[in-house]
């Protein structure tokens, strides 16, 4: 009996320990995670803090970042598998969704909520206005991308007209997203909308004006999130868990640090920038209000995009939406931190 005591003892203890090996806590084994990112911007901070102060190391994960340059190349990187998790505007799914695709992107967590572009202007303004854009040409991104569509949200909700007349606001959406600031630079236009820190730094060198927030005149939105196909997240829900529950404390972090000590954070990132340049682009969007608290996103606000999605002649009816948006890692997530 004591023989058979003992023995049971061990057997005990060693499933004990393979429970314990294969818990939230063991790092012991590094899961590699490719993910695509829509463009490279301070817009997306958490997540470049979370990288750079070894959040995604504690939680047993390697990051692979590549850039899309596009929600529409993010997208077609996530359904090709050649990324597990990107990062882009929910629009990207609700078109998938939308054209009956077999496994579906889905948005697990949200990141911003608000555009994080600027118009950038050629011409110094004292107290700008969207009025100030009639008669004029401004680049605002790729047709069927938010970036456009949140713009000409705003405008129409000034009471302006887009089109290419003189009492119109000529507002261009054939330009791909990565190509904004070259061609605004190289041609007549008198606006363009840029993300930081690519703005300020285009204003340094050229001369340009930063005069206005697109996500201030727009107000919030579902801007950009994380998505990943339903098969990831279904086989590995542990891995994505421990994935937002990195940039989640990316985020914390920003709550609590100074705008120094972001910058420091952020600097591995970002090194073609100057400080300055950084320092200023954090303080833009700490000013606008960028970032969610929560990164589950609620209904509401995922209906006031398709909304301005419909509104652009992009969508033709509203999705549902669980059939895009999931937000049980989200909740566990915020739970995690209470």
């Amino acid at each position: 009996m004591k023989k058979f005591s003992i023995l049971l003892v061990a057997i005990v203890l060693m499933f004990a320990f393979t429970l314990y090996g294969c818990g939230d806590k063991n790092n012991d084994t590094i899961t590699t995670i490719k993910v695509n990112e829509v463009t490279h911007s301070i817009f997306y901070a958490p997540l470049y803090v979370a990288i750079n102060n070894g959040y995604f190391e504690q939680e047993g994960l390697k990051v692979e970042l590549t850039n899309g340059g596009g929600a529409d190349k993010s997208m077609t990187a996530i359904l090709s598998g050649d990324a597990d998790i990107g990062l882009m505007g929910p629009e990207a799914a609700i078109y998938v969704t939308s054209g009956g695709a077999q496994d579906k992107p889905v948005v697990f967590g949200q990141l911003t909520k608000r555009d994080g572009s600027f118009i950038v202007s050629k011409t110094a303004y004292e107290n700008f206005s969207l009025n100030d854009l009639v008669g004029k040409e401004i680049i605002g991104g790729r047709k069927g991308g938010v970036p456009a569509m949140t713009l000409e949200y705003a405008i129409k909700q000034a009471g302006l007209e887009i089109g290419t007349q003189a009492n119109q606001v000529n507002l261009r959406t054939d330009v791909a997203f990565d190509l904004t600031a070259s061609v605004f630079d190289s041609t007549d236009a008198e606006f363009c909308t840029l993300f930081e820190p690519t703005a300020s730094e285009l204003c340094e060198e050229k001369g340009y004006h930063i005069v206005a927030s697109v996500g201030e005149l727009s107000g919030e939105v579902p801007y950009t999130a994380f998505i990943a196909k339903r098969g990831y997240i279904d086989d590995n829900p542990l891995t994505v868990e421990r994935f937002l529950r990195a940039v989640y404390r990316g985020y914390r972090f920003l709550l609590n640090a100074s705008v120094d000590e972001i910058a420091e954070s952020l600097k591995p990132s970002f090194q073609g920038f100057s400080n300055e340049n950084i320092i200023v682009s954090i303080q833009s969007y700490i000013n606008c209000d960028a970032w969610v608290s929560n990164p589950a996103m609620t209904e509401t606000a995922f209906d006031k995009l398709q909304s301005i999605i419909i509104a652009a002649g992009e969508l033709e009816e509203k999705v549902e939406f669980e059939s895009v948006v999931d937000n049980t890692i989200a909740k566990k997530v915020v739970n995690y931190f209470i």
